[in-house]
This record gives structure tokens, sequence and C-alpha cells, in this order.
């Protein structure tokens, strides 16, 4: 057996996730099924995070064991041959050793939010940003972002399905900037809850547009309540833009 590390893009837009289910086509299935057609056995492909539908990604890991060694240009060629015309793509492989897991080994991930504040929707993005039809703040979103850094119960911004054993998590980095017409969220932890990232836009817009003031965002996270803090913001702005390992 040998084992190869995957750097994985994809547009989520068409796919009911990153894990593969019983009916719906999933990024995983699409490209366990390639590296099959490939190799001509069953592949079993693990991830650094799960993404749900719609999310996209321009830099998720992943790993999965071939019957026998193959060069890694060779892997990466022929798992994209037969993805088309699927919009996911292996930018990278490379063979690691049997003790890398592309989760457990991770030390942090970084997700990137895309909303768009206009009055006009979008034509180009349509699937890659919030939009947004009313203004929003950034200074006032930047300025209550840092409420939310540090070791903390994220309760408040954690999915009911959340299957995490812990609601305490570390958020490393959590920025707002102005990037032309758009307002960019980027996100950095070593893991996340189950839908953090998207419920804390969502808390974070609603300081944008006024209606809370960045030390409503920080008693929001005391409150340790989902229904204290603000809506989830839609999967289709998030991308998950890296996975660093130690």
């Amino acid at each position: 057996m040998a084992r190869y590390r995957l750097l994985i893009e994809y547009d989520g837009t068409p796919f009911v996730g990153w894990q593969r289910q019983e009916r719906g086509v999933s990024v995983q299935g699409a490209i366990e099924d390639a590296a099959a057609r490939f190799c001509g056995a069953a592949v079993t492909l693990f991830a650094a995070g799960r993404t749900d539908a719609g999310v996209h990604a321009s830099g998720q890991v992943g790993h999965l064991d071939l019957p026998r060694p193959v060069p890694a240009d060779r892997v990466r060629d022929a798992i994209n041959f037969h993805l088309k015309p699927l919009p996911v793509s292996i930018l990278a492989a490379e063979e690691v050793d049997e003790d890398f897991h592309a989760r457990f080994s991770a030390t942090g991930r970084a997700y990137l939010y895309r909303i768009l504040p206009r009055r006009a929707p979008p034509a180009l993005d349509r699937h890659r940003v919030w939009w947004v039809p009313v203004p929003l703040d950034p200074d006032r979103m930047a300025e209550a972002a840092p409420r939310l850094l540090g070791h903390h119960d994220f309760t408040s911004f954690r999915a009911a399905c959340c299957q995490a054993k812990s609601p305490l998590k570390t958020l490393d980095r959590l920025d707002v900037v102005r990037v032309g017409a758009e307002i960019q969220v980027i996100a950095e932890a070593r893991s996340f809850l189950h839908h953090q990232v998207r419920n804390m836009v969502g808390s974070l817009k609603l300081v944008g547009e006024g209606k809370w003031s960045p030390d409503d965002l920080a008693r929001a996270l005391e409150a340790r309540d989902r229904t204290k803090a603000g809506p989830t913001a839609p999967a289709a702005g998030l991308t998950l833009t890296g996975v660093t390992y130690g």
C-alpha cells in the first residue's frame, strides 16, 4: 500500500457536501470513484474537514491509500481525468508516510467568507458570496470580531447537529476586511465546530447592519445559547482556503 496526500479544490455548488451519502453526489464520493477507476480497487478518502453542501474549497487536504506505489504526478493527473466534468480538481499529490492523516495530523484550518453588500445581485459570483442588499459597516464588524478571539465555549455559534464532544475551541484569527465591493471574513483555528464560521458571520452581519453593537457580540458568546446569536450565513459564501500541518 502507498499513501498519498492530495491538495483539493472544488466548487461545492452541485454537491451534497464533502461526505459520501446514499443520495446525491458528494466530493468524497466523486474522488473515491475517480481513484477507483484509476487503480482498479476500492479507495477510501479522508479529509481535513467535512464541508457542507454548497461550501467551496481552494485548499482542502485529503489522503488515500493505493494498492501499489505510483508516481505522485500520475496520481494527480489520473484522478483529474476521471473527475471530468465535475468541478473538482486535485491540485497536487505527494506520497507520504503511513502515519500521516489528513484530519488528525492537521494543526490548523483557515476559512474565507465573502459578503457582497450592494443593491444589485451578483451575476458572476452568484454561488460564491452572500449577497446582502443593504449597506454594512465593515469597520464596526472589524471592531466586534476580536470579542470572539481566544479559548471559549462556542455553544452560541454551534449547530444543533454538531457532533463535537465539546463546545470549547480556540479561535486564533477573525479578521474583517473590505476588498473592493466585498466584505471578507477570515477565520483561523486548529478546528471549528459545525457551522461555527457561518454562525459567527451571521452575527457579525447584525453588527454591520447596526442592529447589534460589538458588545452584543460578546454577550452572545457569553450566553452559551444558540438562540442568542445571529442567523447562520449561507453556505455559498464560505471557502476552506487552507490546512496546516505541524
